[in-house]
């Protein structure tokens, strides 16, 4: 017999929620997980909402990324524009 997973919850508060907000939040979330000092069902229940906020974090910081605009140089040296950050072009990140 197998197991039927039960849907993932929703949490509609963390969708507009900052990235600092988010992640300071989560940073709680795993210390309380980390002491332990949680029962067991509020543990599930706080870890399905850090994994919510990780991947919330997650999206912002790919999003931020995609931002992300390197300079161009002209052959002197100057600065002639900037072009899309693009990692396989030796971009740092």
């Amino acid at each position: 017999m197998t197991a039927v997973k039960a849907p993932a919850k929703t949490f509609d508060d963390i969708k507009d929620m900052a990235f600092e907000r988010a992640l300071k939040e989560l940073e709680a979330i795993v210390g309380r997980l980390e002491r332990g000092d949680v029962d067991l069902e509020e543990s599930i229940a706080i870890y399905e909402r850090g994994e919510a906020l990780r991947d919330h974090c997650d999206r912002l910081l790919k999003a931020a990324e995609a931002k992300v605009e390197k300079l161009t140089l002209a052959a002197d040296g100057t600065p002639k524009g900037t072009t899309p950050l693009d990692k396989d072009n030796g971009a740092p990140f």
